[in-house]
């Protein structure tokens, strides 16, 4: 897959958008969003699925149809959500329907989100295995495409599953010294598309009090507190919503130039693509706003 996932990187560009917003959204108001999205110059559009989330190919059928360009990507699908037959043939009917313009990105999720959908989580990178497998012999009737996929990888083992498997891998809720050993993982070819949370305010402390706002789900889960310990953070850091050194590494703060840096810190240690999450400090004011104002400072 390594051509594909160079073809890939260059497809999506160094910067993308990732958005939790966009799920909250009537349909009409969806659409005016990505619309906006792809008008400010971005080529990519990720989208979430987890649990109480719109349906991820429904959803990502709603964009696509909306938008003459832009990627749509999802990250992630989780697999706990459908058989490997449904995952694979969803994302052949998106391919076939918007060819170079979805990527599936795939992932095992967390353990309360999956027991709660009344599975056990055990063996994450084993079921991944097993289910990229069962993707791969999925009976479909359409017309034969190549679905491409990614998969939501923290750990090296999953990394390292990644590139054996799919084009590459998505990182979520990183600071910068983990793209550096996910490229490691990975090699040189595959894909390396690193979500970063950005927050554009004007001092540091109302910076912080939005970032721990994002950061508080993340934290109670062990996915992500796990891989935090990997690369050093202690209890000192991980308790009562992260210290502000935590925070600061998490979260791209303060004004646009200091999104730019952190993309390029990204970039500088291996990431092909960086796709930013843009907190709102007042959480009534119109998303699209603030994405404007990190278009301008970094779309250049």
């Amino acid at each position: 897959m390594t051509d594909g996932a160079r073809s890939w990187a260059e497809r999506l560009g160094p910067i993308g958008i990732w958005s939790h917003d966009v799920e909250r959204m009537p349909a009409a108001a969806a659409r005016e969003f990505a619309q906006a999205i792809e008008s400010c110059g971005f080529r990519a559009l990720w989208l979430p699925e987890s649990l109480g989330s719109k349906e991820i190919f429904a959803h990502a059928g709603l964009i696509l149809s909306a938008t003459t360009r832009l990627i749509v990507a999802s990250g992630i699908a989780n697999i706990w959500a459908r058989d490997p037959v449904a995952m694979a043939n969803g994302a052949r009917a998106l391919v076939d329907a918007y060819p170079e313009r979805f990527l599936l990105g795939l992932g095992v999720s967390h353990a309360p989100i999956v027991k709660t959908r009344g599975n056990a989580y055990a063996r994450p990178v084993e079921h991944m295995r097993e289910y990229l497998v069962a993707m791969d012999a999925a009976p479909y009737v359409g017309p034969k495409v190549d679905a491409p996929r990614v998969l939501a990888a923290l750990g090296p083992r999953m990394l390292r599953l990644s590139s054996e498997r799919s084009l590459g891998a998505h990182s979520y809720f990183v600071p910068v010294e983990h793209t550096t050993l996910a490229r490691k993982e990975l090699g040189a070819a595959p894909l390396l598309a690193v979500e970063q949370a950005v927050v554009l305010a004007g001092d540091a402390v109302t910076a912080r009090e939005v970032g721990r706002r994002h950061m508080k789900r993340y934290l109670d889960l062990e996915n992500y507190t796990n891989n935090l310990r990997r690369l050093g953070w202690g209890d000192r850091h991980l308790s009562e919503g992260g210290s502000d050194k935590l925070v600061d590494a998490i979260v791209a703060s303060r004004d646009v130039t200091a999104v730019d840096e952190r993309v390029r810190e990204h970039r500088s240690r291996g990431a092909d693509h960086v796709c930013l999450q843009v907190l709102r400090v007042d959480i009534k004011a119109p998303p699209i706003d603030d994405i404007e104002r990190v278009a301008n400072g970094v779309l250049v």
